[in-house]
């Protein structure tokens, strides 16, 4: 109890705790491993950890603002999505197709 009370203080979410009967029973040991990652992750945010980081680094909000013009600007593009298919179609392929099946004599 005292780990995951001190795991959220430090900032671990607690969706990533593990529950003490998943490590003494061998119940879950993935979601320890997992809980073990998370405090990896977490050591990010902390810039006075000095020991080595476990895991990616968690990404981080990275807010755009745009003028009204800007955003007519965007209305007028027309997406990829929208667009042609360059003459591409679905022809020679043949999924689904039967199989044959010769019977011995």
């Amino acid at each position: 109890m005292r780990f995951q009370k001190a795991c959220i203080k430090y900032g671990v979410p607690d969706v990533d705790l593990f529950q003490a009967v998943d490590l003494m029973e061998r119940k879950n040991i993935a979601l320890v491993t997992n809980t073990i990652f998370a405090i990896g992750r977490t050591t990010y945010k902390h810039p006075e950890w000095r020991g080595p980081w476990l895991g990616p680094k968690p990404s981080e909000e990275n807010k755009r603002y745009f003028t009204e013009d800007q955003l007519r600007a965007g209305e007028a593009v027309i997406g990829l999505q929208a667009g042609s298919n360059k003459g591409a179609t679905q022809s020679g392929q043949n999924f689904g197709a039967s199989r044959k099946i010769l019977l011995g004599k």
